[in-house]
């Protein structure tokens, strides 16, 4: 029996079967405009895929506040038609057969613990940093979602005072910041391009990246100390970047070191999966929930 597993994102919608403990069939198709087209898009690949294998159900991953109890997807995405009806008994009745969703954040956070850099641990942190920061919060190999569903929302962390997690500890906010000093418009440069300039001697560059690492340490570190996890797991786009963790390493030394009473370093590492994580924990969750 296999699993047909989605991926819902506001540019494309991922695809593959989970068949034989194995990622297969893997491919994407643009995200419709609507949710009538979405449906007809979704139904389509379904039968496709149930030409070759047996579908038993369909494991998704979405973005937005997933409500599993009530069977909505809360809150706003870049997918503005998933949000705040049904959904679940829409795809059910779509499908016609049994349908888990779980948000993608914590899909990926999923997929670490289960097969990937945290397969060792029951209770992780999974941070993803991209043009903000988000994540998931890993008890007992299990979501704990929170009261209002915005578990993992690490990026509403205030590290200064006055700015957010998300606007202090991201390669795309430092770029806008370096853009700002140096008198550069908009999208002029990236995070690689700052890294680059900042490692050919550009002071402004040079005091950004600093910056980054910093507050991005010390989000680490603040997180590390009021949830207290086996391992934090880096994931995003800055994931990539081959000295990220010993460069945060470094940091975090410098900010135990500076507090005195923190008698330990948090312990970090990368992601293991990249583009297919949010289906491969899309698959995880489908068993969390159905067994």
């Amino acid at each position: 029996m296999s699993l047909f597993v989605l991926d819902f994102g506001g540019t494309s919608i991922k695809y593959g079967v989970w068949e034989k403990e194995i990622l297969t069939s893997k491919g994407s198709v643009t995200t419709p405009d609507s949710w009538e087209k979405m449906k007809i898009v979704l139904k389509s690949l379904k039968d496709v895929m149930a030409g070759t294998y047996s579908i038993e159900g369909v494991a998704i991953s979405a973005p937005g506040a997933v409500n599993q109890k009530r069977g909505v997807i809360e809150g706003a995405s870049a997918i503005p038609y998933i949000h705040h009806f049904p959904i679940f008994k829409e795809l059910e009745e779509l499908f016609e057969c049994p349908v888990a969703i779980e948000n993608d954040a914590n899909c990926a956070g999923l997929a670490e613990v289960w097969l990937g850099a945290a397969k060792d641990y029951h209770n992780v942190l999974f941070v993803v940093i991209g043009s903000g920061i988000g994540g998931a919060i890993i008890i007992d190999k299990k979501v704990w979602h929170g009261k209002h569903l915005f578990g993992g929302e690490f990026g509403f962390m205030l590290l200064n005072g006055k700015q957010t997690f998300s606007e202090l500890g991201t390669a795309v906010h430092m770029a806008k910041r370096t853009e700002k000093r140096k008198g550069l418009p908009g999208g002029e440069l990236d995070g690689k391009a700052v890294f680059r300039l900042a490692e050919q001697g550009d002071p402004v560059a040079a005091e950004e990246v600093e910056k980054f690492y910093h507050y991005l340490a010390q989000g680490i570190y603040n997180l590390q100390y009021c949830f207290d996890p086996e391992k934090i797991i880096i994931g995003g786009g800055i994931s990539g970047k081959e000295d990220l963790i010993p460069q945060l390493n470094k940091k975090l030394q410098e900010i135990v070191d500076q507090v005195g009473i923190a008698p330990f370093v948090p312990d970090i590492a990368l992601c293991k999966f990249k583009n297919d994580a949010n289906l491969i924990g899309a698959v995880y969750n489908y068993k969390l929930v159905y067994g």
